[in-house]
């Protein structure tokens, strides 16, 4: 017997956390986000919900936990679009119709009764959060900032009425095999130009002090367009920080300032942790630290976090110059490759940044739609 029950007690709670961990324990692909961040998702004071709602779901078959979803009512989302949409996320299941069926069932249900007429995802509170089904790329390692998913969801999710939304692309960047020098030059010259130079900082914490407030003023600016971002809340920001505070590097985050020292472009990218979180699960247990701490000191790969450029910027070359820092980190630090993360198949203008460099599009995600009746 199928049976999709709210989460609402501890046991449940552990159940919806446990669920994808237990379902991926061996695949060498699926990357965990740290358990604890994730607990928090239960608990009344977590920083999204001043402005959303939430439920949990758990689907059992004869008593026997075989999948869960999330339905998120993102409020400022759909203020700023003047939209009635429930998003669904953290979408898991066994392959059986059945189940993924019941499972969408009770978030349109959900989203019905609080007024709602649309489901779309997965996406999370925020673009903060991992956001997009895996339609290719199953052989590829999830970075941290990423779920991971079976390569069947999609045919559940587009059994349940869903379609396409909108896709985003995902690359791997190397140096190229002739590095041009005329980039580098041209970065120097467009500095001399509009008068720019780089901000400096003598730790993490001295840059957060510096820049943080500059940083966010322009991260919602030239990210309001874009697909299921929302502004900034003060817990999103202190969220942000502490994750950023955790496995920043300085030496591989550029900031760009006009003569008046406020922040016109950023890059800024992470160590991947990916492999270093596997094993325990996303738990920091005292040998997960170990490897964290080894991969932010000498990290493989580099994941490409932030690219943010202020639109009065936006048309005058300004991130040739995060380009040029892009390939003298990807020379210096020694790194195999660099991971772009989501970009929107419609954001030319980022994807046409990676063509300066060697990049091979390795995956591809999805958001998918339901206007309900």
């Amino acid at each position: 017997m199928l049976k999709i029950v709210e989460v609402k007690t501890k046991k449940q709670q552990k159940e919806f956390l446990d669920f994808p961990l237990k379902m991926y324990k061996d695949n060498p692909y699926f990357v965990p986000p740290l358990y604890g961040d994730e607990k928090k998702i239960f608990r009344k004071d977590y920083v999204y919900y001043d402005t959303c709602e939430a439920v949990y779901y758990n689907a059992y078959l004869d008593g026997k936990m075989v999948g869960r979803i999330s339905g998120i009512l993102q409020r400022a989302s759909n203020e700023k679009h003047n939209e009635k949409r429930v998003r669904f996320t953290r979408f898991d299941s066994v392959n059986d119709q059945r189940v993924a069926s019941a499972l969408f069932d009770a978030v349109e249900k959900w989203a019905v009764a609080k007024g709602m007429d649309t489901v779309c995802g997965p996406l999370g509170f925020s673009d903060l959060e991992r956001e997009g089904l895996l339609v290719e790329g199953f052989d590829e390692l999830a970075t941290f900032e990423e779920q991971y998913n079976a390569e069947y969801y999609g045919k559940l999710i587009e059994n349940c009425g869903y379609a396409k939304e909108v896709d985003w692309l995902e690359s791997k960047i190397y140096l190229p095999d002739e590095p041009d020098e005329r980039l580098e030059k041209f970065g120097e010259n467009l500095m001399k130009r509009y008068k720019l130079h780089f901000g400096e900082a003598k730790n993490p914490r001295d840059f957060v002090n510096k820049y943080a407030d500059d940083l966010f003023a322009l991260l919602d600016v030239a990210y309001e367009d874009i697909y299921g971002t929302v502004p900034f809340t003060d817990g999103m920001k202190k969220l942000m920080i502490d994750n950023f505070l955790l496995i920043v590097d300085l030496k591989k985050t550029a900031v760009l300032m006009d003569e008046n020292n406020k922040i016109v472009c950023l890059g800024i990218s992470f160590p991947s942790i990916a492999r270093a979180v596997q094993k325990s699960g996303g738990r920091l247990t005292p040998a997960a630290l170990v490897r964290l701490f080894r991969a932010i000191k000498k990290p493989e790969i580099l994941d490409l976090g932030l690219v943010a450029v202020a639109p009065e910027y936006a048309n005058k070359g300004v991130g040739g110059i995060i380009s040029a820092y892009l390939m003298r980190l990807l020379k210096e630090s020694g790194v195999k490759y660099a991971e772009t993360n989501l970009n929107l198949e419609t954001n030319h203008a980022i994807l046409n940044q990676w063509k300066r460099f060697k990049a091979v599009q390795h995956k591809r995600r999805r958001a998918y739609v339901k206007k309900l009746k």
